[in-house]
């Protein structure tokens, strides 16, 4: 059979999708574009914004339009599967708890069998280790949409990882709906450290890198743990407002004084950490004055990059009912200035490093040339005059920085092509 699998969101669903795609090749599936007219599309929603909801409509439409027979799963249809079947009753809606049915429904594996003689679509392979969320921000309807917190098997983590070892890859990303959680609902409660010396220990994957993290998840335990080597100096920690009264109002568990505490004791271990955030903008009832207090704290934090979204209501969530709505044009203009700090922020933190040695793993060939990222999660471009291959780590000196990513040549053993 010929399947489109099309993933939106998190690096949850990603790592969902492809656990997919894995089986289904091993089962003599092919796996194509949308575009290439399959015979069933399987769309991984996401309902993170009102903007995400639109995009996950799209693409149920548009699979119809291409006559395919659709499944659809992911937090959308989880939160919205009355409004998908209005797009189309022939559609078949799964709930997230339920992703693995739909290897069960299409092939004779089971959801544990191991995906063989394929290869991960991404040079970073994403591994999925804890799923849903008992927190309870006020804004969020993720909770809703993923249960509460569920932590994935160590032995499966482990296996998974030592896989993606013998086929080749440098570094996994560790993943989930809220990471800092894992272990905690275990019945010999463990923790992320844990998880993290175990796969220290009982692999040799080269690179470790960690997704979100909430701050009070950032123990000192924790940052023992990531000073070994093996773990990138990369953590991309939440803020979403530099607000006190807007933090309190979003259900945030901490102050604008904790959060700059602990940003300042990990850069003090590690100076050369890269640390990116998320911010949200246009909160209801988020004054200039709050709004003002929000751009300054990201121009005095140690962040090396920004993510920055506008406020979107989402049904049924507390924040949903708050007075004090910003208008979208506000907003826009919010987010226009935000985006421009963090440019800036970004900016100041590639120029640090300057004529410094970072080592990367080369992932794919552009016109360009080569593209890799650093452990300290900076892009770098390598010029096509060497013979590299993708998937390997080498080392590279940074000459200069263009569109927001570092310029660089091999350093020891690699020498340019001879033209």
């Amino acid at each position: 059979m010929r399947i489109s699998i099309l993933t939106l969101g998190c690096k949850t669903n990603q790592a969902e999708s492809f656990s997919i795609e894995g089986t289904l090749r091993s089962a003599g599936n092919d796996i194509v574009d949308i575009s290439e007219s399959p015979d069933l599309c399987i769309i991984n929603t996401c309902s993170v914004t009102a903007k995400a909801d639109r995009q996950s409509r799209q693409l149920i439409y548009r699979a119809l339009r291409n006559n395919a027979r659709v499944i659809v799963t992911g937090c959308y249809s989880e939160l919205k599967a009355d409004e998908i079947k209005g797009i189309g009753a022939e559609i078949d809606v799964i709930k997230n708890n339920e992703k693995d049915s739909i290897i069960t429904k299409l092939t004779n594996c089971n959801p544990g069998d191991p995906c063989v003689n394929h290869r991960y679509p991404r040079h970073r392979p994403i591994v999925k280790v804890q799923d849903g969320c008992n927190f309870s921000c006020s804004y969020c309807a993720i909770p809703k949409a993923r249960g509460k917190s569920r932590s994935e098997s160590y032995d499966e983590i482990i296996k998974k990882i030592n896989g993606y070892e013998a086929s080749g890859y440098k570094e996994v990303v560790l993943t989930g709906i809220h990471l800092g959680t894992y272990g905690l609902d275990l019945r010999f409660k463990k923790s992320l450290s844990y998880l993290l010396r175990g796969i220290l220990k009982e692999t040799s994957m080269p690179r470790i890198r960690l997704s979100s993290l909430g701050i009070n998840e950032i123990n000192d335990d924790l940052l023992h743990t990531i000073s070994d080597s093996r773990i990138c100096k990369h953590l991309h920690i939440p803020l979403q407002s530099g607000d006190d009264s807007v933090l309190k109002k979003m259900n945030r568990t901490y102050s604008t004084a904790a959060f700059i505490k602990r940003l300042e004791f990990i850069t003090e271990m590690f100076p050369d950490i890269a640390i990116g955030t998320d911010v949200i903008t246009g909160f209801p009832g988020e004054g200039d004055d709050s709004f003002l207090k929000t751009c300054r704290f990201i121009e005095d934090a140690p962040f090396s990059y920004v993510h920055v979204f506008p406020y979107s209501t989402r049904p049924g969530t507390l924040a949903a009912s708050f007075e004090g709505h910003i208008p979208d044009m506000h907003k826009k203009q919010r987010v226009n200035l935000l985006k421009n700090i963090g440019d800036s922020k970004k900016n100041d933190y590639l120029t640090r490093h300057l004529n410094k040695t970072l080592e990367i793993v080369i992932e794919n060939r552009t016109t360009d040339g080569y593209i890799g990222t650093s452990a300290n999660y900076i892009k770098v471009l390598i010029a096509s005059g060497f013979d590299l291959s993708e998937e390997t780590l080498i080392n590279v000196r940074v000459t200069g920085f263009k569109n927001y990513h570092a310029l660089a040549i091999p350093v020891n053993s690699y020498q340019p092509i001879n033209i």
